[in-house]
């Protein structure tokens, strides 16, 4: 049984059509993205049931949803998956706890994967069973409502844009939740999304949306090191690295991270963690320059041996955006048309790529 996702959808409505032909790992989160109106929500709809496309058809892990070729279209109730919403929706006359076992109750004992106490220690709501949800902030309610789906022990979790109407202290709240779930869980997850700091931070694969069409889907480092998306034209382009930790110095308060299938490393300033542990990095393109030579000298960390791929005009007639190789992992870097032609870059160039600042996604 192939343990994948796939997706065929050709829905048509008043100035807008989605067409969509997607495989989609079977595991880990897969995030859709792009802007407002790229048919992500309607993507998501139409797997989870809730809308109906002609002519699609819709497959989890070998489980026929849809087929519309066959009249073959399980409803939304019957599909083995969870949905959260923007809102959480909970039920007003019900505490905490009474929203979380009205879907659990429904699950056959036999069928159920995750316990209450297993999902409410996930989300950290122990402490809220008893409230209602009018007592909640914005963060609670969602915690409350990604509880609540997971308790339908689900095959496929759907996440609509679950972070959309909160405040920037809420969200990086609730953030390093739901990187438990991926850690932890061993449930597929679709992401909704419009910010790029999200899904860098949470998401396995990219699936970008334009317009109704999928411009691209692969894994997520693969995806943001393409120069012929428009991913790579905006101010935050850059890769996101998942790395493991190797070391820690603590007089200078900097761990170093090793560069996934290579003997690379990039040093961060961060407290101490455990080697081995697995960290994901953000590299933006405009805080990595090139030289000809490595300059032991400078104030810049980190100096990698690198080899240039290609080479694309930027969204300016200043700049101009690099895809590099260090050791199998693609970086871009933005640098200027001037310092490109001093630099005489050109395909298989091998030199040295200067990275002034490190993100770490946790």
């Amino acid at each position: 049984m192939s343990s994948n996702l796939e997706v065929r959808l050709n829905l048509a409505s008043a100035g807008f059509t989605l067409n969509v032909d997607l495989t989609l790992p079977g595991r880990g989160v897969t995030a859709l993205y792009g802007p407002s109106g790229s048919g992500k929500t309607t993507c998501l709809r139409c797997i989870a049931g809730l809308q109906n496309a002609p002519g699609g058809y819709v497959r989890m892990n070998g489980e026929v949803w849809q087929d519309a070729a066959n009249a073959v279209f399980v409803p939304a109730h019957k599909r083995a998956l969870g949905y959260v919403f923007q809102e959480a929706s909970l039920f007003a006359h019900l505490n905490v706890e009474g929203n979380l076992r009205f879907g659990f109750k429904r699950i056959a004992e036999r069928e159920r994967r995750i316990t209450l106490e297993q999902a409410t220690a996930l989300l950290g709501i122990d402490h809220l069973l008893q409230r209602s949800p009018d007592t909640l902030s914005g963060g609670e309610r969602q915690r409350v409502g990604i509880a609540r789906a997971l308790l339908t022990s689900p095959r496929l979790l759907l996440m609509d844009e679950p972070l959309a109407a909160l405040d920037a202290q809420r969200k990086s709240e609730i953030l390093p939740y739901l990187e438990r779930l991926h850690d932890e869980l061993d449930i597929p997850i679709i992401y909704v999304s419009h910010a790029q700091d999200e899904v860098a931070r949470l998401a396995d694969h990219l699936v970008l949306l334009s317009a109704g069409k999928a411009l691209a889907s692969g894994p997520i480092g693969e995806t943001l090191a393409r120069l012929d998306l428009p991913l790579a034209m905006g101010d935050d382009a850059g890769v996101v690295i998942a790395g493991s930790v190797l070391a820690y110095d603590a007089a200078y308060q900097l761990i170093t991270v090793g560069l996934p299938g290579s003997e690379l490393s990039i040093r961060v300033a961060h407290s101490a963690l455990l080697p081995g542990k697995p960290l994901r990095l953000k590299v933006q393109a405009r805080d990595v320059s090139l030289s000809l030579q490595p300059d032991a000298q400078s104030s810049i960390l980190n100096r990698l041996p690198v080899t240039v791929l290609e080479e694309i005009a930027a969204d300016n007639t200043a700049h101009v955006l690099v895809r590099i190789d260090a050791d199998g992992t693609a970086l871009l870097a933005r640098i200027t048309r001037y310092s490109r032609d001093q630099l005489q870059l050109q395909p298989g160039q091998r030199l040295w790529a200067q990275i002034k600042s490190v993100a770490l996604l946790a």
